[in-house]
């Protein structure tokens, strides 16, 4: 069994500084993943070609379900809103959040939404050299398929929480806590935006991987994690890829 999470930077390079939906779709196919959590995914923007890129993504790697959850609708940095409970998820309007891709069936699917902050923090420019800018919170959202896994039902998740120091702690205790009461064995996969052993103690759950991850080129810090709850496979690898894409590198486990 093997599960990965990447942040894509909605597909972006930071070599070229292009968007291609073929590199997206190539890279994420390479982690052979059984279920890929997916973060800062597109839906429909202009600024990836109006690709819904979770689709395409689950179109290459054969998957058997797939969804995109987004956290904002409209275009990030733009004219957006706050995505919300009524929407319906086949919607075709631009969106901007996380997905899921299983190639194991999904009984059901899950999610959580997540405030923002009421505070501007600071935040690290892609490709910047150290640069940072102050930036607003936006609203996050995690996304968890109950999947058909080989040993069992298995709860897999993913999300992005907040760059404000403290409340993304918040939002992971919300999330971690919402998760457990399905009482299914879980994975929760994803760019936590906290670095270290810091989401472990702070939710109670376990590290399943510890390796850096960011940024990409060279990572000094872990702020991609797998976090797990419950009666789970043991963990025989973990590795951290550097693909063509993106300021993160992709975080792999494969379970024995």
């Amino acid at each position: 069994m093997r599960l990965a999470s990447f942040n894509v930077l909605h597909g972006r390079s930071l070599v070229d500084g292009e968007v291609s939906t073929a590199r997206l779709v190539e890279a994420c196919t390479s982690l052979e993943a059984d279920v890929l959590a997916l973060q800062e995914i597109d839906r429909n923007q202009a600024r990836s070609g109006g690709v819904d890129q979770t689709a395409a993504v689950a179109e290459g790697m054969g998957a058997a379900a797939w969804r995109f959850e987004p956290a904002l609708v409209g275009e990030p940095g733009a004219t957006w809103r706050a995505a919300a409970e009524e929407d319906d998820p086949a919607s075709t309007e631009a969106g901007y959040g996380v997905g899921l891709v299983s190639r194991w069936p999904v009984r059901a699917w899950h999610v959580v939404r997540l405030r923002a902050a009421k505070v501007k923090a600071p935040v690290a420019v892609p490709g910047g050299r150290g640069r940072f800018i102050l930036l607003p919170d936006e609203p996050r959202v995690a996304l968890a398929a109950e999947v058909d896994a080989p040993n069992g039902p298995l709860l897999v998740a993913t999300t992005h929480l907040s760059f404000v120091p403290g409340w993304n702690l918040v939002q992971l205790r919300r999330v971690t806590g919402a998760l457990a009461a399905f009482g299914l064995p879980c994975v929760l996969l994803g760019d936590l935006n906290v670095p270290g052993s810091l989401p472990a103690r702070t939710s109670g759950w376990r590290a399943l991987a510890q390796v850096k991850t960011f940024p990409g080129a060279k990572p000094s810090l872990q702020i991609d994690h797998a976090l797990g709850h419950g009666l789970l496979p043991v963990v025989g690898a973990v590795s951290a890829p550097e693909l063509p894409l993106s300021d993160h590198r992709a975080l792999v486990l494969d379970f024995l």
